[in-house]
């Protein structure tokens, strides 16, 4: 259909808005926390007994880090693809194949006769989590209005980091009852089978909704005022268009992706170095899987409020505090002892997180045109998913260098200072209403 408003036409039976597409809302929310407890079982009882259980020597910072920085690089790539992918094949296509990439993972944790074993499932792992936790926030994009990408983000990174913390809490305590690999094993077995049963029984296709949005806005039948859209990029366009457009051709949206890619390092640093140093401070599985929940758990239930905040005051602000919060709270861990302290500290790190986090992915979808939007937030979320990579690498060579993990702890807190400060240069407000497109 070359005409616009017969294009518009063929979608109008398609409304977009949360309430009136509740039920599927509703299921990607669910597939999102099923994703979250995916990655999450990995978090706290596989770290700390790296050395007891799969024979890393202590002190080996490099061999430690390996499986993040694998899961970094995998996932950032496989979100690139999964962008470009989900506007031939569909959404629904791409968030199944994602769970089908997750099978092995908890029967190679239960056998793994060494950590290479866990860096290979941890690859599977970032194939998992960059096609299905990507279709996730697409889908939703693509049903609910630009009114609401806040409150939707805010939910989406919500759901998937609740579940995160809900695994590691659960996982810490099946550990300690069935042994590590075994109460893994199971917790994996039940989320990735319940996740594929209900992505083939209730899960839609959203790829008209895009489509429908693409089309009334060719039609000038688009209400409301108008998003500002990139000038130096065609309707159609290619792959590597559209990556150089959100890397470095458009200033806004390369202060998006570089803020995207230094705020993993705080995931990665939690990830890795946190039940490590906590465990070296001697407190239990049990312990640390709460630390470390605590940090989840306020991310996670603060983007509820943070996501819907910025609906009303706008993206810029909210990320850039959000950097500089999260940065804060890693510092803060290194300053005082015990665990309340640590609690506390995690409990920062989290707000922050919360602040910046969904709104990052707001204000790329805000004003990334609906033609493209999958492949923007594709490749937003390659580069922010590369930090995970980077961050570990990074982490690895300085605690190396320093001789401790808590040199990686200040390595973070500084790159989030100087990247939120970045954010505040090039960035510029995406929200419509409050910085529309001039006529």
């Amino acid at each position: 259909m070359s005409d616009p408003s017969r294009a518009a036409q063929a979608y109008e039976h398609l409304t977009h808005g949360i309430r009136e597409n509740l039920g599927q809302f509703g299921q990607q929310l669910v597939q999102v926390f099923f994703v979250g407890l995916t990655i999450g079982m990995m978090r706290t009882v596989i770290p700390a007994l790296a050395e007891d259980e799969f024979g890393v020597a202590e002190g080996s910072f490099m061999l430690l880090t390996a499986f993040v920085v694998a899961f970094g690089v995998v996932k950032g790539v496989l979100n690139f693809v999964a962008g470009r992918l989900s506007e031939r094949m569909g959404r629904k296509t791409v968030l199944m194949l994602g769970w089908m990439a997750a099978i092995p993972i908890p029967f190679m944790i239960l056998y793994a006769p060494s950590w290479s074993w866990i860096v290979a499932a941890t690859i599977l792992l970032g194939v998992n989590q960059g096609l299905a936790w990507s279709m996730t926030q697409t889908a939703k994009m693509d049903i609910t209005r630009g009114d609401e990408r806040g409150f939707t983000m805010g939910m989406n990174e919500f759901s998937g980091y609740v579940g995160v913390a809900v695994a590691g809490i659960v996982t810490g305590y099946m550990a300690a009852a069935l042994g590590p690999r075994m109460g893994v094993f199971v917790f994996g077995v039940v989320v990735i089978a319940i996740a594929i049963l209900m992505t083939a029984l209730w899960v839609r296709e959203t790829l008209d909704w895009a489509r429908a949005e693409g089309a009334r806005h060719a039609a000038g039948q688009s209400t409301g005022p108008q998003p500002r859209y990139p000038k130096s990029i065609a309707d159609t366009p290619t792959t590597w268009e559209v990556f150089t457009l959100m890397s470095w051709r458009d200033r806004r949206m390369a202060a998006f992706s570089q803020a995207g890619l230094v705020e993993k390092f705080v995931d990665a640093l939690v990830w890795v170095f946190y039940p490590v140093f906590l465990y070296q401070q001697g407190l239990s599985l049990a312990a640390i899987g709460w630390v470390v929940g605590i940090y989840g758990f306020v991310w996670g239930g603060s983007q509820f409020a943070t996501g819907k905040l910025s609906d009303h005051v706008g993206r810029l602000q909210p990320i850039v505090w959000g950097m500089w919060i999260c940065g804060a709270g890693v510092a803060l861990t290194l300053l005082g002892e015990g665990v309340i302290w640590w609690s506390f500290a995690a409990a920062v790190t989290g707000f922050g997180m919360a602040l910046l986090y969904p709104n990052l992915s707001a204000a790329v979808a805000d004003i990334a045109h609906p033609n493209w939007r999958g492949s923007a937030i594709g490749t937003y979320r390659f580069w922010r998913d590369l930090g995970y990579g980077i961050g570990a690498l990074a982490l690895g060579v300085v605690a190396h260098i320093g001789g401790s993990v808590t040199w990686g702890f200040w390595f973070v807190a500084i790159a989030m200072f100087l990247s939120g400060a970045l954010v505040l240069l090039w960035g510029e407000e995406t929200h419509p209403r409050l910085n529309p497109e001039k006529d």
